[in-house]
C-alpha cells in the first residue's frame, strides 16, 4: 500500500432530531394535555486509533464521513432514538488539527485511543416540555440542533525510539536492514529510500526499539531541495538520533563535517525541538579503509565537528559495530525510561 502520511477529511455530526408535538387521547379524558416525546441527540463522530495500519491512504480515497441523526420524538411521551455514533480507525501516530481554524484537536499515540472531532446535535424538546400552568396545550417544540461539521487535517508521525538521519547514500537503510527485518531498498545512487521505514531492533530477550529511517537531507531541504524536509517529522516522537556519516565519501571532493553541519543546519530550520534530542554520532563504512586508517579518519571528523556525545565506527554493510551500537541505544533508552516513571520529589515554597 502507497505511503501517505498527510490527509484531509470532513466529517459532519448527527443532527438532532425534532420534538413532537402531540396530545394525549383516551376514552372518558377529554384534555389529556400534551404528551409529546423529545427528539434524540446525533451522533458523534470519533477518531480511534488501531495498530497494524500504517499510512492514510484510504482517506485519499474516503474523504467525507457523516454520522446519524437522531429520529424524532412521538406521542405518549416516547423520545426518538439517538444515533449511533461513528467511529473512524486512524494508524497510531496520528495528529488532528482543525483545517480551518489550525486549532490542535489531539494527538493519538496509543492504540485504543479516542478522540472525539464533532459532537452529535441534541435533540430538540416535545411539547411536553413547554407546558405550565397558563400554557395547558403548548404547541411550541424543538427542531433539534445541527451536528458539528469540520474539517480535519490528518498528520501521520511514526512511533519509533530512535531516527536515523544523514545524507542519501550514509547508509541508513544498509544499517536498518542489518539490525532488524525491515527490508528497505538500497542502490548505490542518492534517494533510494523514499519514504520513511521502520524497523524493530531485537537486543535480547523482551528488550527491543523501533528504528525509523527516513529519506536522506541534502543542503537546501529547507528551501525544498532533495525531497525536502517534509518527512522530518517522522524523527519528532523519537528519543534518540543516529547521526549516520560517511567516513569515505563515493565524491573525493566532498567533505563529511561540512555536510554533517549542513544537516544540523537543516535540522534547526525545521524544529529546534527536534534539533534539541538527544543526538548520536555513527561514521559508517570503516570496511572501506584498513583499520587503523578509520580509526585515525574517524577521530579526524569527530575532531572538526568538536564532537563530545557519544560515537561509535562501524560498518553497516558488514555488521561490524552494529550490534554494540544497538546495546548501548537500548542500555540508554532502558535508562531514560527508569528515569521517566522515578517518582518525582514533593515542591515547596
Amino acid at each position: 500500500m502507497k505511503f501517505v502520511d498527510e490527509a484531509i477529511v470532513r466529517v459532519q455530526a448527527g443532527h438532532g432530531g425534532r420534538g413532537c408535538v402531540s396530545f394525549r387521547r383516551e376514552k372518558f379524558v377529554p384534555f389529556g394535555g400534551p404528551d409529546g416525546g423529545d427528539g434524540g441527540h446525533g451522533a458523534a463522530v470519533w477518531l480511534r486509533a488501531a495498530d497494524g495500519i500504517n499510512t492514510l491512504a484510504d482517506f485519499r480515497i474516503e474523504r467525507t464521513f457523516k454520522a446519524a441523526a437522531g429520529q424524532p420524538g412521538s406521542g405518549n411521551g416516547c423520545t426518538g432514538r439517538s444515533g449511533e455514533d461513528l467511529y473512524i480507525t486512524v494508524p497510531v501516530g496520528t495528529a488532528v488539527r482543525d483545517a480551518d481554524t489550525s486549532e490542535e484537536l489531539g494527538d493519538l499515540t496509543l492504540a485504543g485511543q479516542l478522540l472525539k472531532v464533532a459532537e452529535g446535535g441534541k435533540g430538540g424538546y416535545g411539547n411536553t416540555r413547554f407546558k405550565s400552568s397558563t400554557n395547558r396545550a403548548p404547541r411550541q417544540f424543538g427542531s433539534g440542533l445541527p451536528g458539528e461539521r469540520r474539517t480535519l487535517a490528518l498528520e501521520l508521525k511514526l512511533i519509533a525510539d530512535v531516527g536515523l538521519l544523514g545524507l542519501p547514500n550514509a547508509g541508513k537503510s544498509t544499517l536498518i536492514r542489518a539490525l532488524s527485518a525491515a527490508r528497505p531498498k538500497v542502490a548505490d545512487y542518492p534517494f533510494t529510500t523514499l519514504y520513511p521505514n521502520l524497523g524493530v531492533v531485537d537486543c535480547g530477550e523482551h528488550r527491543s526499539f523501533v528504528m525509523a529511517d527516513i529519506p536522506g537531507l541534502i543542503e537546501g531541504a529547507a528551501e525544498g531541495a532533495g525531497l525536502g524536509i517534509r518527512f522530518l517529522k517522522h524523527l519528532q516522537r523519537t528519543r534518540v538520533l543516529l547521526h549516520l556519516v560517511d567516513l569515505l565519501p563515493p565524491d573525493p571532493e566532498a567533505d563529511p563535517v561540512r555536510d554533517a553541519r549542513a544537516i544540523v543546519a537543516e535540522l534547526r530550520k525545521f524544529s529546534r525541538a527536534l534539533a534539541a534530542k538527544p543526538r548520536w554520532l555513527v561514521i559508517n563504512k570503516r570496511d572501506l579503509l584498513p583499520d587503523e586508517e578509520a580509526e585515525r579518519r574517524a577521530a579526524e571528523i569527530a575532531r572538526r565537528l568538536r564532537w563530545r556525545g557519544p560515537r561509535f565506527l562501524i560498518s553497516a554493510a558488514t555488521g561490524r559495530g552494529t550490534r554494540e551500537l544497538a546495546q548501548a541505544v537500548m542500555s540508554a533508552l532502558e535508562e531514560a525510561a527508569a528515569a521517566d516513571r522515578a517518582p518525582r520529589g514533593r515542591e515547596f515554597g
